[in-house]
């Protein structure tokens, strides 16, 4: 059974400059530098701008040592994730946008949709996710694993963009 995460980053900033931000290679390249703390292999792997809106592909390596116990049970190998972000023409009222998740021979799917909007105070990227996992017995605690670690990701993106957004587009 799968199981969903609803995440939603503030900003002080406008949409239009959020999506600036989205736009540029640069802040991919400079995310996946700050990526490299935690996962050394992380790398902008596509980016592309068009009358279609962005789309970017990343890739990171978690090597298997670094994966959770419960997860090694099922990653006999380092864990490759490829992640594509899309996010469609820029829309000053709501810029819909997809992504995904995936790991080779990896034991599920994650999926999610994206809106980027404007509020009162800057404006949100709120990110709806899925999360499937399966295998028997552990599907559950692996999913539940996921999210949290998503959490985690989505709030240390959100920081990083805010900041990002302050230093190259003030």
């Amino acid at each position: 059974m799968a199981r969903r995460l609803s995440y939603s980053a503030r900003y002080p900033h406008s949409a239009e400059k959020i999506y600036q931000a989205l736009s540029q290679k640069k802040y991919w390249e400079d995310l996946m530098v700050e990526f490299r703390e935690l996962t050394p292999i992380s790398n902008v792997e596509e980016f592309e701008t068009g009358d279609d809106g962005i789309r970017v592909v990343l890739q990171q390596t978690i090597t298997r040592d670094m994966l959770p116990p419960i997860a090694q049970t099922v990653m006999l190998k380092d864990m490759m994730i490829t992640r594509t972000e899309n996010y469609g023409v820029f829309d000053p009222a709501n810029t819909d946008g997809s992504y995904s998740a995936s790991i080779p021979a990896g034991p599920g799917s994650l999926t999610g949709r994206q809106e980027l909007f404007p509020t009162d105070t800057g404006c949100t990227i709120r990110k709806t996710t899925e999360v499937k996992v399966y295998i028997p017995f552990v599907n559950a605690k692996l999913e539940q694993l996921m999210l949290v670690n998503l959490v985690d990701l989505f709030r240390g993106e959100a920081e990083f963009t805010s900041t990002w957004v302050e230093d190259n587009l003030a």
